[in-house]
Parts: C-alpha cells; sequence; structure tokens
C-alpha cells in the first residue's frame, strides 16, 4: 500500500519542496519529491541550526559582507539541492527536477523605493547571474510590476523561470504572454520552460477577513477556486502552443492557517496535476495521515458556490491587498536574513 505522500504522485502531482534543507532534501526525495525551491526564510532557519557556522566562518574569514555572505551560502545550499534532483532533470529531458532561486527580495523594499526601471534592470542583471551555468535552476521572479516587466528579457536569455505572488489571473496572465513573447526570440523552445506560482491559503485568509458574508460553503474555498480557475486556464493555453516541456502551474501557500482545517484540504484539493510545493510540516502531516490522496484538479464546487464567490469576493481589491502584504513579506526575510548574519558575525569572532 502507497504512502500519502505517493499517492499523491501516483495521482499525477509533481511534489517539490517548500526547503533547501540538504536533510529534509533527502528524505523527501525518497518519497517522492522531485524539486525543491529556497526564499530567505527557509536559509534564515538553516543558519539557526549552527549546523552552517563553518562555512559561514570560512566566508566571513575571505572578508566577505554580509550580503556576500547571505547570497553565497544560499548559492551553495541551491546547488546541493540540485545535485540531488540533477537525475529526475535527466530522466524528464528538462521537465521536472528543478531548484528555484529567489532573487533579491530587496529591490522591492519600500524603504528603498527602488525606480522602476532600475528594479527592472537588475532583475535581469541578478536572474542572468544566478542562472549561468546551472541546467536544472530556476531562477525565482515575484509577478510585481518591475518583475513582471523583467520577464521578457530573462526568457529570451533563455533563463527557466518560476513566476512567484501570482494571486489573480490578471497577474498570471501578464506573466505567461511576457515569458512566452522571450521564448519566441530564442533559437530552439526545445529547454523552454516555466511555471507560474499561485499563492492559495492566503486567500482565504483575505475572504475570512474582507469577505466574511461568504457562506459555509463557499469560505474557505475561495483560494482553491482562484487556483482551479487558472490551471484550467493555463492548460488550454499551452496546449495550443507548440512547446516539447511543460508549462505548468505551481499550486503554493499549501500550508493551511486554520487549525480547524486538516492538513491534506490544499495538497488533496490539487491533487492529479504540474507541482505542489509544499511545507515539510505539511508533508509530515499528510504522510501521518495514512490518508490516500486521489486526483481533485478538476474538481469544483457546486455552481450556486461559485456564483457566491464571483458576486462577493472583489478580485482587484484582493489582489492590490494580497500583492501589499506579499511584498512586505517578501523584503522583511531578506532584512532578517542580514540581521542573523550580521549576529552570526559578532558570535563566531567572540567565539574564535
Amino acid at each position: 500500500m502507497s504512502s500519502p505522500l505517493e499517492s499523491l504522485v501516483a495521482a499525477g502531482t509533481k511534489l517539490w519542496l517548500d526547503s533547501i534543507d540538504p536533510d529534509l532534501v533527502a528524505s523527501n526525495r525518497a518519497l517522492g519529491a522531485t524539486g525543491a525551491t529556497s526564499n530567505p526564510v527557509i536559509v534564515s532557519d538553516l543558519i539557526k541550526t549552527g549546523r552552517f557556522d563553518e562555512e559561514i566562518e570560512e566566508l566571513i574569514g575571505q572578508g566577505k559582507d554580509d550580503d556576500s555572505i547571505a547570497w553565497e551560502l544560499t548559492d551553495t545550499l541551491v546547488k546541493r539541492a540540485q545535485e540531488v534532483f540533477l537525475p529526475v532533470w535527466e530522466e524528464s529531458n528538462g521537465n521536472d527536477g528543478y531548484v528555484s532561486f529567489e532573487l533579491d527580495p530587496l529591490l522591492e523594499d519600500p524603504e528603498r523605493d527602488l525606480p522602476h526601471g532600475e528594479r527592472v534592470a537588475q532583475y535581469v542583471e541578478l536572474g542572468k547571474k544566478w542562472a549561468e551555468g546551472h541546467t536544472n535552476r530556476m531562477i525565482k521572479v515575484p509577478a510585481t510590476p518591475a518583475g513582471l516587466d523583467s520577464l521578457e528579457a530573462l526568457s529570451a536569455a533563455g533563463i527557466t523561470l518560476n513566476v512567484t505572488l501570482i494571486f489573480s489571473d490578471k497577474q498570471y496572465r501578464q506573466a505567461r504572454e511576457a515569458i512566452w513573447k522571450g521564448a519566441l526570440q530564442r533559437d530552439s523552445l526545445d529547454k523552454f520552460k516555466s511555471v507560474y506560482s499561485i499563492f492559495v491559503s492566503r486567500l482565504d485568509v483575505y475572504t475570512e477577513q474582507h469577505a466574511a458574508d461568504l457562506s459555509a460553503a463557499a469560505q474557505g474555498q475561495v483560494g482553491i477556486v482562484n487556483a482551479k480557475r487558472i490551471w484550467a486556464e493555463n492548460k488550454s493555453w499551452w496546449n495550443s502552443r507548440p512547446t516539447a516541456l511543460q508549462q505548468e502551474m505551481i499550486f503554493a501557500s499549501t500550508g493551511t492557517k486554520k487549525s480547524e482545517d486538516p492538513a491534506w484540504k490544499y495538497v488533496e484539493a490539487f491533487a492529479g496535476s504540474d507541482i505542489e510545493t509544499n511545507p515539510p510540516g505539511t508533508n509530515d502531516k499528510v504522510q501521518a495521515s495514512g490518508r490516500t490522496i486521489e486526483a481533485h484538479v478538476c474538481k469544483l464546487p457546486a455552481d450556486e458556490v461559485l456564483i457566491e464567490i464571483d458576486r462577493k469576493v472583489d478580485m482587484d481589491h484582493l489582489e492590490k491587498t494580497l500583492m501589499e502584504e506579499g511584498i512586505a513579506k517578501f523584503a522583511g526575510p531578506q532584512k532578517a536574513l542580514l540581521s542573523l548574519i550580521a549576529d552570526k558575525r559578532k558570535s563566531l569572532s567572540a567565539a574564535s
């Protein structure tokens, strides 16, 4: 009998880990995970364990500043995860087996308030820098105005992209069309691969606050409905384009936010297609549940629930609100990471 995560993969889902912890990468690979993703929170949590003190100390000894240490350590951790998933990439001819590398969130820091054109230029420059020489690395770019405006150039340069912080169909379409426009400027589409990370649970947090009059049947379903609709559109759109590899949705933010929701709520809802990036804790809880996960991605709530959601949820306001929150959550962890490295520098110096 298969385990819950094995049943999820058997249902047709590619399981990616929302972590680049080397131990978790190894254990989740054994459970069927075929990719991973990184972000500053993940790197910070790894530094806090003390497991990477020697590497940080070595970088300090090389005269690196805190920013350089943050990025070099991230690069190293992502490379190690890439090595684990490289066989998947090779076996799938580039359709799976990727590790996502997030570009500098401080480009979106409201306190820095960089001009739009400078942000775009830096996304392109950094994307090329961190992608160079890597076969199974995805460059993660947020669906902010500057991030979206960088996608065509990055795609034209042959870079494999993961567009993150997508909350609405409008953002998704802008990202998809910019990437496709860039891809058409390549010499070949043979290795063209793109993914679009649609956030789920944050939408249900939003409706609890801003659409409190939703019925019990509709409340807690908006994130699922929104993501499934975008998934269906994505599938239809790319089916008419001549790409050798799948251009897929990533169902992200799949950890439940409410204690009364079962851990598998979002995991099961999207089972059957494309990619899920699940937090390690969510994978652990799903695995412990003993539940057999079956394909649900094509299933939507009853028509009356869909009509109610469309009538009561202002998607423009939702996107605006969640993007503002998302940018704050995007930049804040990078600042915390730099502060953590500064503290680590002091403690390691005092101990030596």
